[in-house]
């Protein structure tokens, strides 16, 4: 019963959402390929949402505050590929404000789901959070400065890209990537590993598609935006699942 109220409450909350962000909704035409692929991911982002939510009960205690951030992500997501679905159809050019403003908000939250599985199993250094926090917005201001025009486009890319690999220095050498070696707990490992293989190949796509897009121009924007989507479906709703499996498998988790 308390799940299906959960699931009831979070169904209406993203249904009345959906109808804020389609307002003045425009038809999607069934050869508009990359439009799709808008709405398939708006749709898987709205199902995982809901997923997390109601799943959130059943985990143990210590990883409940993962899995909320898991459905936070999704969530946010949604509202945003509503609207950049709309960008697209309406416009046909890419969606790049609503999509910075998108990973402004989901890519911290990401990054801190490192600090939080951490705490998770073991006592974690305040510190980490920050370092996290940190790189993820530098990585991401920095992009969207030099992708919007507001500084040199390379500087812009230089920037992202040193906000990205002190990131990837950070959870796998760094104190996160240490301490979740010395866990001690297998399912944990794993998932923390997989976890950095989603930022480290999963998240290549982003520089790459600032090279190809907008450094050399060499992208069409359909194309583009046909990767950027797939990769966000990966990086969104696939990191959320490692975690929420990570957590079915401690002891300690409701029946």
């Amino acid at each position: 019963m308390k799940k299906l109220k959960l699931f009831v409450l979070a169904a209406v909350t993203l249904m009345g959402l959906s109808g804020v962000a389609n307002a003045e909704m425009v038809i999607l035409a069934s050869d508009d390929f990359v439009g799709i692929s808008f709405w398939l991911v708006s749709m898987g982002c709205l199902a995982a949402t809901v997923f997390f939510f109601i799943e959130r009960s059943s985990v143990p205690a210590g990883w409940r505050v993962s899995i909320t951030i898991a459905g936070l992500v999704t969530g946010i997501a949604f509202i945003h590929y509503m609207y950049m679905r709309n960008v697209w159809v309406t416009t046909g050019d890419s969606p790049t404000v609503y999509r910075y403003i998108d990973w402004l908000i989901t890519v911290p939250l990401l990054m801190l789901e490192f600090y939080f599985v951490l705490s998770a199993v073991k006592k974690v250094p305040g510190i980490i959070f920050w370092r996290l926090l940190l790189g993820s917005l530098v990585m991401i201001i920095g992009g969207y400065a030099g992708e919007a025009g507001y500084i040199n486009a390379m500087i812009g890319f230089v920037i992202g890209m040193a906000g990205w690999v002190y990131i990837l220095y950070e959870i796998f050498s760094g104190d996160a990537g240490k301490l979740a070696a010395k866990s001690g707990n297998k399912a944990f490992v794993t998932a923390f590993g997989t976890m950095r293989m989603i930022v480290t190949v999963g998240w290549s796509i982003y520089p790459l598609g600032y090279v190809f897009g907008h450094l050399t121009g060499s992208a069409e924007l359909a194309t583009l935006n046909v990767i950027y989507n797939a990769a966000d479906f990966l990086n969104k709703i696939a990191f959320g699942l490692i975690i929420w499996a990570a957590a079915m498998s401690q002891p300690g988790r409701a029946r």
